[in-house]
């Protein structure tokens, strides 16, 4: 198994349990799942079997850094009341299951301000996460906001629109900020290079702080630098290239923090998670 936290996003087609036990037989550590269909309002219920399996395939697996992604439709900016409250409710729903399941980490996409300014949007998420919070003080899954590609009216793809959030959380053990390559690429942060990687690590942590950054996303970049917009594609096969994850997997900062990989699956006989985790761990460098 890893010792360097890595993973993928795993289906839960065959149940939630299922996915932790594909996760060992990748030799992975870490992993990724939606709780329910991510493409509907829908809730998923869980029953207490759905529980007890879950942990049960923990104790068996030893994965304990898990996360679950939220519902795509999720928008805490939303200009239309109802689109508000959905995103809120659905939002709540996610972080109570993911608590009854004990995952440590939900992942959520901060939102689209809809053409009412930045200001605007970032506002109206600060003030429905705060509200949140202080309605589930019992929840202990952290959440983390994960960095754009820019897309649209996206909030999130400068470091200063979640330092901007973060800022304003009355409760900041309960957030974090999810690091996606592809997205920050495309978003005009270059990670290619030994000088541009680290003045976009500098301005992360000087804007965000590492100490805030939980969980990191790996994928590669299917188009351009400042790009904005998000499309992955499979390890050193896209515009980031092999040279900048050789720099985030070697780099120690962030060598305790969990690295998924949310590239392609495909549909042939390619096994591109085992292909793409594999390519990541050959970047590796001994430790001196």
């Amino acid at each position: 198994m890893d010792t360097h936290l890595l993973g993928a996003h795993f289906s839960i087609a065959k149940g939630l349990a299922e996915a932790l036990y594909t996760a060992r037989s990748y030799g992975c550590s870490a992993l990724q799942i939606f709780t329910k269909n991510a493409s509907t309002w829908k809730e998923r219920v869980l029953k207490p079997h759905d529980t007890e399996s879950f942990a049960q395939a923990r104790r068996e697996t030893g994965i304990t850094a898990v996360a679950s992604h939220t519902a795509y439709l999720i928008n805490l900016a939303a200009v239309t009341p109802k689109k508000q409250a959905l995103s809120y409710q659905a939002l709540k729903a996610e972080l109570l299951r993911s608590n009854t399941l004990d995952i440590p980490m939900v992942v959520l996409h901060p939102g689209s301000h809809m053409n009412a300014g930045q200001a605007s949007g970032v506002e109206k998420i600060t003030r429905s996460l705060n509200t949140l919070f202080a309605e589930t003080p019992d929840v202990t899954s952290r959440l983390l906001l994960e960095t754009t590609a820019g897309q649209g009216s996206s909030i999130g793809h400068t470091f200063e629109h979640l330092a901007a959030i973060l800022d304003g959380i009355e409760n900041p053990q309960r957030i974090g900020v999810c690091f996606d390559s592809c997205h920050v690429f495309a978003a005009g942060y270059d990670l290619r290079t030994r000088t541009t990687y680290d003045q976009t690590m500098q301005a992360f942590d000087m804007a965000i702080g590492f100490d805030q950054l939980h969980l990191i996303h790996l994928n590669d970049a299917l188009k351009p630098l400042g790009s904005k917009v998000d499309r992955h594609t499979h390890i050193g096969k896209g515009h980031i290239g092999i040279q900048g994850f050789t720099h985030i997997m070697n780099d120690s900062r962030l060598t305790h923090i969990p690295k998924i990989i949310e590239t392609p699956k495909g549909k042939g006989r390619t096994d591109f998670d085992k292909l793409n985790l594999n390519r990541l761990r050959g970047l590796i460098r001994p430790k001196q």
